[in-house]
């Protein structure tokens, strides 16, 4: 039996093995090139414009005090496609450049997420319960051209800064401006 989603259906997950098997069975023939924000997200959002797919929140998100935040997939992709432009006009990141975030589960974690996927850069998602020792060792392992914190954590990456060759941009997720970061929020 199928449940229905805001009128849609979900899939089975004998539909899920299936279409697997036939993929595995050479009988699907896989694209070339795949992006998950392109190739699935914008098309909702086009199928959401056409009235062929009903309304549904693509991101709804919730914090401690009840503040909400909730998109619909043609605002996801707007501002993924923002975030995108940061990453690569402001920071002056391409395909294959990586990024690591060191937050906690915020919207913007999930912007620069999608918009890594949009660009090819390479996400590295990162706990914010990390020590200055731990993002050390992920930007110097890692080779990452940027870092996206808060200011909570920001304190801990400028003591490792003079060990880190690589990283050229650092955003700040936060209320307020930091000297050195470049500052998410306004940004948008």
């Amino acid at each position: 039996p199928c449940r229905l989603f805001h009128g849609c259906n979900r899939l089975l997950t004998s539909q899920i093995i299936s279409y697997y098997d036939s993929v595995n069975q050479c009988k699907k023939e896989l694209p070339e090139y795949f992006n998950f924000a392109s190739d699935v997200l914008d098309e909702w959002s086009q199928l959401e414009k056409d009235g062929r797919r009903p309304a549904n929140p693509a991101f709804w998100w919730v914090n401690d005090e009840g503040v909400e935040v909730k998109w619909s997939f043609e605002e996801l992709g707007f501002l993924s496609r923002k975030a995108a432009n940061i990453l690569s006009e402001v920071c002056g990141l391409q395909r294959g450049d990586r990024v690591i975030a060191v937050l906690p589960r915020v919207p913007e974690w999930w912007l620069v997420n999608v918009a890594c996927m949009r660009t090819g850069i390479v996400f590295i998602p990162g706990t914010s319960q990390l020590t200055a020792k731990d993002i050390l060792y992920r930007l110097q392992a890692s080779k990452a051209k940027c870092i996206i914190t808060n200011d909570i954590l920001a304190p801990a990456v400028e003591s490792v800064m003079p060990d880190c060759q690589f990283l050229k941009s650092k955003l700040i997720v936060a209320k307020g401006s930091r000297d050195g970061w470049l500052n998410l929020k306004e940004l948008f």
